[in-house]
């Protein structure tokens, strides 16, 4: 069965739904999490996204996250390993009717820092992000059945603005520390 591709308009709930997983989560992985992020669009307000909360989960060692395992899926989450992104640990939650997905990094991942600088990067460019919103909405109408055609259409915009979102950033956070190192 093809799955439904939904974007619908923003939620305030999603903060909501990501604050009580990530509450589940920080007591999955214990003192083995260093932190856990709402990621993706659910996370930019304003911005339409597909229902679905994304979730980054950083942890200390990421060859001990495979032991969680059985706790993810009494909390409804299928583990897929890498699932495609190499030195990663994946699960979702929902089946065909995804609610969460769940990526989980080790500390000190360039993954993270490029989540991080995207969805920042939208939060603080509202143009880049109204742009991106309408793209999504309109290949959600062109490939309602074809999730595969829809990412692929949104892959061209991604990887512009996440370099963008990458120099950003860098700036932003080097301009902290200069700041911080001055007090």
């Amino acid at each position: 069965m093809a799955r439904k591709v939904e974007v619908v308009p923003f939620s305030e709930q999603w903060a909501e739904q990501f604050r009580c997983e990530a509450d589940k989560m920080k007591d999955v992985f214990q003192n083995g999490c260093v932190e856990i992020y709402h990621i993706g669009s659910t996370s930019v307000p304003g911005m339409r996204a597909k229902p679905i909360i994304d979730i980054m989960v950083e942890v200390h060692n990421l060859d001990e996250v495979d032991r969680f395992n059985k706790q993810m899926a009494e909390l409804g989450y299928e583990a897929l390993g890498e699932h495609g992104i190499a030195k990663r640990r994946f699960f979702r939650k929902g089946g065909e009717e995804r609610t969460h997905h769940v990526h989980v990094f080790q500390k000190g991942s360039e993954h993270i820092e490029r989540h991080l600088a995207f969805k920042e990067y939208m939060v603080a460019h509202f143009d880049q992000a109204k742009e991106y919103s309408k793209l999504k909405q309109m290949l959600a109408q062109q490939f309602p059945l074809d999730i595969g055609s829809y990412t692929e259409g949104k892959d061209p915009f991604i990887k512009k603005e996440e370099q963008e979102a990458l120099t950003w950033y860098r700036k932003r956070r080097k301009g902290e520390s200069s700041a911080a190192e001055t007090d």
